[in-house]
Order: structure tokens, then C-alpha cells, then sequence
């Protein structure tokens, strides 16, 4: 069997394009704005990243699998008489129809939005990774919370995507 390379003995490299995956559950409007301020500042600081967002009520879980990360969003939901919980479309999506999905090892990221008011702040967050965690995901970098009014806090997000960015340049060059 012969193989065929170029003058250096090596074959040719191509940079390949990295790709976001991420599933958000928002409802009244907070989450998807966290998500769209992350995906404008990603574009900004590595342009040739392809990001593909769903919603959590659109989502399936092969959704998960597909894509170099996986990023899931949600607010954190005070209805009834118990505080911290996932956003109802989220929930549905993790602990019905992904409910035994195996993430394999998947790079993964987490935000969660949540209101001081609350004694839970944010524990939107915590629901997020115990999931990445039992599916045996990978959390790459700390989760991103959002707490109260996410207007006015891109800078916070944009920090963190740089991050996201960063923590990933070491695969990007394999």
C-alpha cells in the first residue's frame, strides 16, 4: 500500500470551522437577549466560529450532539410555592426527552439568569450543570449567571465569551 503526500512528507492541514451549539429556553424575551449579545461578541472576537441557537421547546436531543459545545441558557422560574427552578420548556427538554441522552464527554458551557429577590438567584445554573454533569458532559469554563436586568450587562458577556474563546484556542490548534 503506497500513500501519497506532499513535497514535506505531510498531508495537507485545513483550519477547521469550530461550531457553538446552543439551546435556550426564554420566555420573556431575557434569555434569548444573553444569547444574542454572546453570539454578536463571538462573531466579533473569532469571526470564523459558527454558532447554530435553538429553543429548548424546538430542541431535540440529538440537537445536543451536534457541534463542537454545547451551550445551554435558561432563566431560573419562581412559580408556585417552589423557587429555582428551570424555565418549563428547559425542563421538559432535560428531564423528558433528553432525559437519557449521554453527552459523552462534549465540551459543554452553561448560563443562567436569575433575580436577586430570590433566595435561589440563578439556580437556573446549577440545574443546567448537574444535567452536563450526570449526562457525562464536560463544563469548560464557570457558568456565566446573569442576575437581574440583563441590559446593560454585555460587557459581562462578552467577557465571558472571550473566555469561551480562550479556553478552546489549545483544541483549535490539534
Amino acid at each position: 500500500m503506497t500513500s501519497i503526500a506532499n513535497s514535506a512528507g505531510v498531508g495537507p492541514r485545513f483550519a477547521q470551522r469550530r461550531v457553538l451549539r446552543i439551546v435556550f429556553a426564554s420566555t420573556s424575551g431575557h434569555t434569548e437577549y444573553v444569547v444574542d449579545a454572546l453570539v454578536k461578541s463571538l462573531k466579533r472576537i473569532n469571526p470564523s466560529w459558527g454558532v447554530e441557537a435553538t429553543m429548548a421547546e424546538k430542541a431535540q436531543p440529538e440537537d445536543f450532539l451536534t457541534g463542537d459545545v454545547l451551550l445551554l441558557a435558561s432563566a431560573t422560574w419562581n412559580t408556585g410555592s417552589t423557587e429555582g427552578q428551570l424555565n418549563p420548556h428547559m425542563w421538559g427538554l432535560l428531564h423528558d426527552k433528553a432525559k437519557k441522552l449521554d453527552l459523552a464527554g462534549k465540551l459543554c458551557a452553561c448560563v443562567g439568569l436569575g433575580d436577586h429577590r430570590y433566595f435561589y438567584t440563578a439556580r437556573a445554573a446549577d440545574h443546567l450543570e448537574h444535567y452536563i454533569e450526570a449526562h457525562h458532559g464536560r463544563l469548560i469554563v464557570p457558568t456565566l449567571k446573569i442576575i437581574d436586568e440583563p441590559h446593560g450587562q454585555e460587557n459581562a458577556v462578552a467577557a465571558w465569551g472571550k473566555q469561551l474563546v480562550d479556553v478552546l484556542k489549545p483544541v483549535d490548534r490539534c
